[in-house]
């Protein structure tokens, strides 16, 4: 009686628990996806879907989040200082990601021996992507940042006047609704999962990944070594775990390997930095500013990238191209998030500026491109979270007992899978 208590005990944690059906989506995905591409190919609407609802609720989270928070601490000027802070943070770490990113390509060289096959692959709207991009049109596109700079001010607004009460309360309650509706949402995660890996390998096929599998292994070694070195030192210097950090955003993490959006994350990870302890000013202001200037994982793939095709092209760059690189690239990686096809978007600028690596190369990435967006997207959003958690600590605005809890409470869910 007891084996079968204790049996069916573990069978209904793991049949209640979501990360479970996105990793068995994840694997189901691939399957068929490998074995039958066609179907593969054919469940990719099951993943834009997904995605395509998440993202209903980040411009709602933004608001209500930076709202509410802000109208309650009711001061313009730890708000302008927690936004300082955010850009130097994201201005020095991002940097620092790109310096690794080309140190690593220079002396591994993944490039040496891949040959340039003139493939008749159609480079015009990447191309064109790349020369129509400019500041102005980010700013102007990217709802994200405008509704985190109305949401400031109006916070900010509400913070100074006296009968606020009749505005707030019917917003707590809409907050209280949104992320009911968005747990619900979440649901379907696996179904994402399982649509976007499906297609994926469908229809780029593991095969894809042959010629150019230096490139991938050294692109995924090296934000293992910036996940697990850089920012696992800045979560040491306030003493966070990032065993623990992980562990407790690993369902975020599934969805982001299975769908390769960093967006389809975002309103979870708000949610669970400030359950851990971060504040709710800090947490909507850094994590939507972060989705568009704090991009740890793109920065190292643009920055391998250039010096990948250099390399494919036997292309010697001097130190004068090289620093023209490093500036063109920590200009050009803050901009990957408000651009469609943002990844070969932002490379085809770079590479334009810098006009001595041939934009045809871009081709030879097309068939990876993909297969890397999963490592880029969650070194992006690890990095994001790392910021979010680092800003707070360095506010006074983290509460340790919150997170001591929370790592608990999804440590206890881990060991009674």
């Amino acid at each position: 009686m007891i084996v079968f208590c204790t049996i069916r005990y573990f069978l209904k944690k793991i049949l209640t628990n979501l990360t479970t059906w996105v990793l068995l989506a994840i694997i189901s995905g691939a399957v068929l996806g490998h074995f039958y591409p066609e179907k593969g190919i054919a469940m990719g609407f099951l993943g834009n879907y997904f995605i395509q609802a998440v993202k209903l609720f980040i411009l709602p989270l933004i608001f209500l989040t930076i709202t509410l928070g802000i109208s309650g601490v009711g001061d313009l000027k730890k708000v302008g200082r927690v936004g300082a802070k955010a850009l130097i943070y994201f201005e020095v770490v991002t940097t620092f990601a790109l310096l690794i990113g080309i140190a690593v390509a220079w002396v591994i060289q993944p490039g040496a021996g891949v040959v340039a096959e003139q493939g008749a692959v159609d480079l015009t709207r990447i191309t064109q992507g790349a020369s129509e991009f400019n500041w102005w049109s980010f700013l102007k596109n990217n709802k994200t940042l405008q509704m985190l700079a109305f949401s400031i001010f109006f916070g900010t607004f509400l913070g100074r006047i006296e009968r606020k009460d009749w505005i707030l309360e019917p917003l707590n309650r809409a907050s209280f609704f949104v992320f009911k509706a968005l747990h619900a949402v979440m649901l379907l995660a696996p179904l994402g999962a399982f649509g976007g890996m499906a297609f994926t390998i469908g229809k780029y096929g593991l095969h894809a990944l042959v010629p150019l599998a230096k490139l991938m292994g050294t692109v995924y070694a090296t934000m293992g070594f910036f996940i697990f070195g850089v920012l696992w030192s800045l979560l040491r210097y306030y003493n966070v775990s990032l065993s623990g950090l992980l562990n407790y955003i690993k369902e975020e993490l599934l969805i982001v390997l299975g769908t390769s959006s960093s967006e389809a994350a975002l309103p979870g990870i708000m949610e669970k930095l400030e359950k851990m302890g971060c504040s709710k000013p800090v947490v909507g202001l850094v994590i939507p500013a972060g989705y568009s200037f704090n991009l740890d994982g793109t920065t190292i793939y643009l920055s391998m990238a250039v010096i990948f095709l250099a390399q494919v092209y036997g292309i010697h760059l001097d130190s004068g191209q090289m620093l023209t690189i490093i500036g063109v690239l920590m200009v050009t990686s803050k901009g990957a998030a408000g651009v469609t096809g943002s990844g070969f978007v932002i490379l085809a600028s770079t590479i334009s500026a810098v006009p001595v690596v041939p934009v045809e190369g871009l081709a030879l990435l097309i068939g990876v491109d993909r297969f890397m967006s999963e490592a880029r997207a969650i070194t992006n959003i690890i990095g994001n979270t790392v910021a979010t958690i680092f800003i707070a600590n360095h506010e006074q605005d983290f509460d340790r007992s919150k997170m001591e809890k929370a790592f608990q409470e999804e440590d206890y869910e881990y060991q009674h899978l």
